[in-house]
């Protein structure tokens, strides 16, 4: 069995679903070929914040925190059941790295670009409410801060865009193996099994979002070509029983100045995220028990009093381009990367959770000269997002 598309997508992560739903509003005939379940890998694996990326001004990506700050409030507007504001605290202590005046200047510039909306602003937490933060240790305390930015079931919100790409069009195949990939008189020929079918999926375009197996999937197109060296970084999270606290806790490791999050989740405490190099199977990723002990240990460190027993332990696997700083201090633009001798072929190298709609936006830009007119049904800065059936 043969059909023809438009658009073929490999990966039903956000960033793919992202990108069908974007395809089939634009009006192009859309296929996703998902090898396990939606948002199976690091899409429901991730530290669930719709967050403009307030650190990411240490690096000067001024444009990136722009747009993540805008695609944050489209989705609040859009997808109110699934990404709501939560209150964000910021404590600063005499050890801390980063010193009063830098958190005050940060935050006033991520204010800036939120154009000074009213959850773009932030304010100085009086010492006369810190008994009411959640148990934080107060001994050496200097100062907290509190700003906005929001959250989200990071695997409800990525079924949600992808239902409301079916409803506009765009065909799933899932769980779909991909077999085989060949590039020949302008099309790319995906051989797949799809339960105890196959079939081959034509398309003029073909986008790898494959995520953690971006690079496996790129090493299927024949003709082969080169990849760039990536490296996946484990990000491993806990959640605990200690009953979820008012808001999400930005803290800092006293032991490697790293950011960690402390933060509400579904009654009880979620606790990320670690960052290391990983380098065996994605599927088999698994919380090492050093950063079980590690993520602990912070939190402990932070909330004395707080209940750490184990309910959940999960690790998602981010892909950066390999690069000579830390994985901490690496650019989080998404890398688009493109092959001459494959018109009309994208892989997605990382991707942010918030960013999804705005790279999908820059994909299609990027492929629209090689596809035929097609007449758009829909803008995704306006498409509502509701949770499937199961999800509510």
């Amino acid at each position: 069995m043969s059909e023809f598309y438009d658009i073929g997508i490999i990966g039903g992560g956000i960033q793919g679903c992202g990108l069908a739903q974007a395809a089939a509003a634009a009006g192009y005939r859309t296929v996703v070929l998902e090898q396990g379940a939606l948002a199976q890998g690091t899409s429901s694996k991730s530290s669930k914040l719709i967050h403009g990326g307030l650190r990411y001004l240490e690096n000067g990506q001024f444009g990136l925190v722009r747009q993540s700050l805008y695609e944050r409030e489209l989705l609040i507007r859009n997808a109110p059941r699934l990404v709501r504001h939560v209150p964000f605290y910021i404590p600063i202590y005499k050890q801390t790295s980063r010193q009063r005046w830098q958190l005050f200047v940060g935050l006033s510039l991520y204010a800036a670009l939120g154009n000074f909306k009213p959850h773009a602003c932030f304010r100085r937490v009086p010492a006369s409410e810190w008994a009411g933060l959640d148990g934080l240790q107060t001994r050496d305390l200097q100062a907290v801060y509190q700003y906005w930015d929001a959250q989200t079931d990071d695997a409800k919100l990525t079924r949600a865009v992808m239902h409301s790409a079916q409803k506009l069009g765009a065909t799933l195949l899932c769980p779909a193996r991909v077999e085989r990939i060949d590039y020949q008189s302008g099309e790319y020929y995906v051989a797949y099994a799809h339960g105890k079918t196959s079939g081959i999926a034509r398309c003029v375009m073909l986008i790898n979002a494959a995520g953690p197996w971006v690079n496996r999937v790129h090493a299927m197109i024949k003709p082969v070509s080169n990849f760039p060296v990536i490296e996946l970084v484990q990000g491993t999270h806990l959640v605990v029983r200690q009953t979820a606290p008012k808001g999400v806790y930005y803290v800092e490791s006293p032991t490697d100045q790293r950011a960690v999050f402390v933060m509400p989740w579904y009654g009880q405490t979620l606790i990320g995220t670690t960052e290391q190099v990983y380098s065996g199977d994605p599927a088999q990723a698994q919380p090492t028990e050093p950063e079980i002990d590690y993520l602990r240990d912070i939190a402990l460190h932070y909330f004395p009093n707080l209940d750490a027993t184990l309910v959940q332990q999960f690790a998602g696997l981010r892909v950066l381009p390999k690069g000579e700083q830390s994985v901490f201090n690496r650019p989080r633009d998404t890398a688009l990367y493109t092959v001459p001798t494959l018109p009309g072929y994208i892989a997605l190298i990382g991707g942010k959770l918030t960013g999804y709609r705005a790279t999908a936006q820059k994909v299609l830009q990027m492929l629209k000269p090689r596809l035929r007119t097609r007449m758009p049904v829909a803008d995704t800065r306006e498409l509502k997002l509701e949770p499937v059936k199961g999800d509510e």
